[in-house]
């Protein structure tokens, strides 16, 4: 007889559970579009890019370079020469016709910008990986006309095993450095999209931030001359950086998990697995949405997935503003 209450208990807290399990909310990425500030797409009418034989200069470099030479997706121009190791071949040049200079996006410096990821210092194994998960279907975007991953997924198609493990050995020994500026604010420049990021309208007009991350060049003519020496700018909302200190380091009371349980006790990486400290926050939460959907897979995300699928748009911003405040 006793076993018959004790058994009830057991199922009628079985029912609650199931109960709550069907009641919570799907997540955010099935329910809302993909952020335009963090997918950020050029639109169809977009004006074309400054061309033309005129030299170019820097006020730290002695390099020159014409606006054909700077968009040249097969030359990287590379103001800073005794800044970094030599490139590789796949990372000074490409290979023609589909594999583009690997530095052309993510910089000689290796610290990328908003649109793509920043490469410096991540793990051999984890670089390689990823360029795997491109190539096999793995890893996509939640926008599936993104061009900066579209061209991952074509140029990951054409590159053999020697250019993956070459680039990801360039890469990888690159030490980062800050990067990105992050400012709590409740009015931002208004912007739009042009070269796969954020830039200032102009004439400069403010508007309320909301509940968003504004990206921005620092200086955008260096930017647009890809300059590695000049960065980003990210504006966030107000108390920011105490709701993403609170998720990242004790994982909100169970809306995720402590990050550094899997990226180290400083952010910076562990084994194979990749610093998130000092990323671009636009970068941060598209893999945090992506991850949500599921269009970003291969190994590490059925780790990944279960701390990810509770968070709302505004964790994610959080997240994504106080990781990015950290030194890289």
């Amino acid at each position: 007889m006793p076993a018959r209450p004790f058994f009830a208990l057991v199922c009628l807290f079985a029912a609650a559970s199931l109960s709550a399990q069907q009641a919570a909310p799907p997540p955010l990425a099935t329910t809302q579009p993909p952020p335009y500030w963090a997918f950020a797409a050029n639109p169809p009418n977009a004006p074309a890019e400054p061309a033309g034989d005129a030299p170019q200069h820097l006020p730290n470099s002695t390099q020159t370079y014409t606006f054909a030479q700077i968009r040249n997706l097969f030359a990287v121009p590379d103001w800073h020469p005794d800044a970094h190791p030599p490139m590789p071949g796949v990372v000074a040049h490409g290979h023609k016709p589909d594999v583009y200079a690997c530095a052309y996006c993510h910089l000689p410096n290796g610290l990328g910008r908003p649109e793509n990821a920043g490469l410096a210092a991540l793990p051999n194994a984890y670089i390689v990986q990823q360029m795997s998960d491109f190539q096999n279907g793995a890893r996509k975007s939640a926008l599936p006309g993104l061009l900066p991953v579209k061209n991952m997924v074509l140029l990951a198609a054409h590159t053999t095993s020697e250019q993956a493990t070459a680039a990801a050995a360039y890469f990888s020994q690159l030490q980062p450095r800050p990067w990105i500026k992050v400012i709590e604010t409740t009015r931002v420049p208004k912007t739009h999209a042009a070269g796969w990021m954020l830039v200032p309208d102009e004439p400069h007009v403010l508007e309320p931030i909301g509940r968003r991350i504004i990206e921005v060049p620092v200086n955008l003519e260096l930017t647009e001359l890809r300059d590695d020496t000049s960065g980003f700018l990210a504006y966030v909302p107000k108390g920011s950086l105490k709701k993403g200190r609170f998720l990242v380091a004790k994982g909100g009371n169970g809306i995720t998990l402590p990050c550094a349980s899997c990226h180290g006790d400083d952010l910076r990486g562990k084994d194979n697995l990749p610093s998130i400290a000092g990323r671009s926050p636009s970068y941060i939460v598209r893999q945090l949405y992506d991850i949500q959907l599921g269009t970003r897979g291969g190994p590490g995300m059925a780790q990944m997935q279960p701390p990810v699928m509770k968070l709302s748009m505004d964790d994610m911003i959080s997240i994504a503003a106080y990781l990015a405040s950290l030194r890289p």
